[in-house]
């Protein structure tokens, strides 16, 4: 059989490849001789996908309740894999830059709309029997989404509005991570004291998180933002992306998720409060936290009604 030039090519790129590798070709061709088709089932994991929403109750609506939490977090993972390529770019260039704050936000918007699947497609009854299982858990613990915040951001926009007048770059990560604005969720400033969700979810992720925030210090999107040349910071779609990213995930998603929140939590009579038992309203919204990733992309005005329009 003729091999046509088209086919040499490929071999000799191969060869060059597994070359580079100390490999040997006819090894990896000998191996392909071998190898089951893929099939969709393969490639995606169906199966295991399939086999991890276990429920702690025999509501049906647990069900709709688990999976919508395992989606977000799916998406947390897509939304990181895009900022670690902004982040880590060698020769980042505004048109990537804002291609990619346009995928990262696009996650986003799927997760805003998406909140009419717990906002409407719950029973209410069935919710406020079920979230009694799920106590002290909350999804004040995902850890992907702490990961979201410092990769967007420098720490001193994450600090709790009370204490950023005394923190600063200079600032010990470890006393940074302590006055994060969500320790308000469950931490007593007087005391020190903090809530069993603090508590269990600092056990589990802070070492994580201190690495996490040491990595992305100089390297985060508001930093990869200030390194562009003057020029290109005035970008105006490269500025736009940046606006929109921040208000959708600062205001429009969490406003999204308090409504949601808002809905089951305040259907019973007299004071309620989230599953880990936090002071949820003063944890999500905007106005109180005022969560603002690119503050110097925003006017005085915009700055200081941050978040009630969405009321």
């Amino acid at each position: 059989m003729e091999i046509s030039n088209e086919r040499k090519q490929k071999i000799e790129a191969l060869q060059d490849k597994f070359t580079k590798i100390d490999q040997k070709l006819d090894t990896h061709l000998e191996g392909m001789l071998w190898q089951k088709p893929i099939t969709y089932w393969d490639y995606i994991q169906t199966d295991a996908l399939l086999n991890l929403q276990i429920q702690r109750s025999t509501l049906p609506d647990e069900m709709v309740f688990i999976m919508y939490h395992q989606v977000n977090e799916l998406l947390f993972k897509m939304i990181l894999w895009e900022m670690e390529q902004v982040c880590f770019a060698e020769n980042l260039t505004t048109l990537f830059f804002t291609d990619r704050l346009g995928r990262i936000s696009r996650y986003f918007d799927m997760l805003t709309t998406s909140f009419t699947i717990m906002r409407d497609g719950m029973d209410t009854d069935q919710y406020l029997k079920f979230r009694n299982t799920l106590t002290p858990a909350s999804g004040f613990q995902s850890a992907q989404y702490r990961l979201i915040e410092f990769a967007s951001t420098d720490l001193i926009n994450l600090i709790d509005a009370r204490y950023r007048e005394t923190i600063d770059r200079n600032t010990p990560y470890e006393h940074a991570f302590e006055h994060m604005y969500w320790q308000a969720a469950g931490k007593d400033y007087k005391t020190g004291k903090k809530s069993y969700l603090i508590n269990e979810f600092e056990k589990k992720y802070k070492k994580e998180f201190i690495d996490f925030m040491q990595k992305y210090n100089t390297a985060n999107l508001w930093q990869k933002f200030k390194q562009l040349p003057i020029e290109d910071q005035q970008n105006e779609d490269l500025r736009a992306a940046m606006r929109h990213y921040d208000k959708t995930v600062n205001i429009t998603w969490v406003m999204g998720h308090f409504k949601a929140a808002k809905k089951y939590i305040e259907s019973e009579a007299g004071p309620q409060e989230a599953t880990g038992g936090s002071d949820w309203k003063k944890y999500m919204l905007p106005q109180y936290q005022r969560r603002i990733f690119f503050p110097e992309l925003w006017s005085e005005e915009e700055l200081a009604n941050w978040g009630k329009d969405a009321l």
